[in-house]
């Protein structure tokens, strides 16, 4: 069960891994959990994908987390009448909410809240970037745009509209229609897509009340304004550096990515990294130097996981990129750098019975040298706090809740079982040992710190510390 690194690989699956084998193959190469990616397949594809999951998880006998990624509101042009145009530097170009077939003049842009965005001078960025207009005049219903950076342009390519807040919604109809579906295969976390403001995540969480865990995934520039904010009301955070690096300039991604996991790691919210980690390995057996070392830094960061999108889902090697992702981690947390690095940026201790225990905990584990760090707990609280800490060991989560078990995956350093019930601290006790050395956690006669809430069931309430023996009881 248990795993040689700390931080966790999140893999996407699709078209070139959604067989039984290559699921099974990419959890044993290294994938602690899975990213359904509802932008692309259909409910049946999904629905497949998650019955394989869990008759993995089965048979591997270990709790597999998965997340289901909202698509959001993709902003896209329409159609043109020659399927693209080109657009030379200088031309002007009108968009509308006319669906008429665009030409080399104008073309749709069926999103009315952009219009009422917009003002004279903001820039919009086209296919990813690599074309620029700039706003001339605007309406309710069009804008006359002078071209900036030429190119060709085809159906249906992205628009980005950065330094602008868009009065849209991140759930659109299909997100709902989604996200009732994921709620109904019993997923472990949802992805919000294109979070801007705090209101965002607090509308999904009126829909999903405590049924699931919300990753909200920051990749517009807007949502760093509101930063604290939105961690504070998400259960999770997701670096997604696409958009983010369209609407941001290059150069203050990587200043971004420090500074949400930063943020993340202070509130003891799990960060995922994602997007290019490994970009190559679509159609490459080994990855860049360059992603090797991208890889690497987000370890060095602190994130609780990195995650692989179309490497996995669509790429031709997708479990020698889950391979070589579990190589790079495991080569960095054995480097002493890495050590000096985690304990420096360790946050500190708030003014809390959970947080001195748990940073008891961790400073006990590392003087005994012990085997883990064992929580009990119901809601996770208790293991998400124990991994503020960043410990020298294993964390191992013991819960009554499979789904609990389940979202601990993604999270740094936790590994996940589900437990009976308990109604004593003597049981506890037993329990702790039994799993540690049942699961290889702790040898015969080795220690293991132990920390739980009383009374028992209570969420949040860390307020106990026991080391203990492994020994028959």
């Amino acid at each position: 069960m248990k795993r040689s690194r700390n931080a966790k690989i999140l893999a996407t699956l699709g078209p070139a891994s959604s067989s039984p084998e290559m699921i099974e193959a990419l959890f044993k190469a290294g994938a602690d959990a899975f990213r359904l990616n509802f932008s692309h397949g259909t409910h049946a594809e999904q629905q497949q994908r998650y019955d394989i999951i869990r008759q993995v998880e089965k048979t591997q006998g270990r709790p597999i987390g998965i997340v289901a990624d909202l698509q959001g509101p993709k902003l896209r042009v329409g159609n043109f009448t020659a399927g693209k145009v080109h657009l030379p530097s200088g031309q002007h170009f009108r968009l509308d909410l006319d669906d008429a077939l665009g030409d080399e003049h104008r073309v749709s842009l069926p999103h009315p809240e952009v219009f009422a965005a917009l003002r004279a001078g903001t820039e919009l960025l086209l296919d990813d970037g690599r074309m620029r207009l700039r706003v001339e005049q605007h309406g309710a219903d069009f804008a006359e745009t002078v071209v900036i950076t030429g190119g060709d342009l085809s159906n249906h390519k992205g628009v980005n509209v950065p330094n602008v807040v868009l009065p849209l919604s991140p759930l659109t109809d299909k997100d709902k229609v989604d996200l009732a579906y994921a709620l109904e295969m019993g997923v472990d976390w949802l992805a919000l897509s294109f979070v801007q403001r705090p209101e965002d995540v607090q509308e999904i969480k009126r829909l999903v009340g405590d049924r699931v865990r919300i990753i909200s995934k920051l990749e517009k520039p807007a949502a760093i304004d509101h930063l604290a904010a939105i961690i504070e009301l998400s259960d999770g955070i997701m670096v997604a550096r696409g958009d983010l690096g369209v609407e941001c300039p290059p150069e203050t991604v990587p200043i971004l990515q420090k500074r949400i996991i930063r943020a993340a790691r202070e509130a003891g919210k799990p960060v995922v990294v994602a997007t290019q980690m490994l970009d190559s390995m679509i159609h490459a057996p080994a990855p860049t130097r360059a992603e090797a070392s991208d890889v690497a830094t987000a370890v060095y960061d602190g994130a609780d996981a990195v995650m692989l999108s179309a490497e996995t889902a669509a790429g031709d090697y997708p479990l020698d990129a889950v391979t070589i992702m579990d190589r790079i981690i495991d080569r960095v947390e054995g480097d002493e750098q890495y050590k000096i690095i985690r304990d420096a940026s360790r946050p500190t201790p708030t003014g809390t019975t959970r947080d001195a225990i748990s940073a008891a905990a961790r400073q006990v584990a590392h003087t005994l040298a012990v085997g883990a760090v064992v929580t009990y707990t119901s809601s996770g609280s208790t293991t998400l706090r124990a991994a503020r800490e960043r410990p020298d060991v294993p964390i191992l989560c013991l819960t009554t809740n499979v789904t609990v078990a389940r979202q601990m995956a993604i999270v740094w350093g936790s590994y996940g079982v589900v437990a009976p019930d308990i109604h004593s601290f003597g049981e506890m006790v037993a329990l702790a040992i039994r799993v540690a050395q049942e699961q290889d956690f702790a040898q015969w006669k080795e220690q293991i710190v132990i920390t739980a809430g009383v009374p028992f069931g209570t969420p949040g309430t860390t307020n106990i510390l026991r080391v203990a023996v492994v020994e028959e009881q």
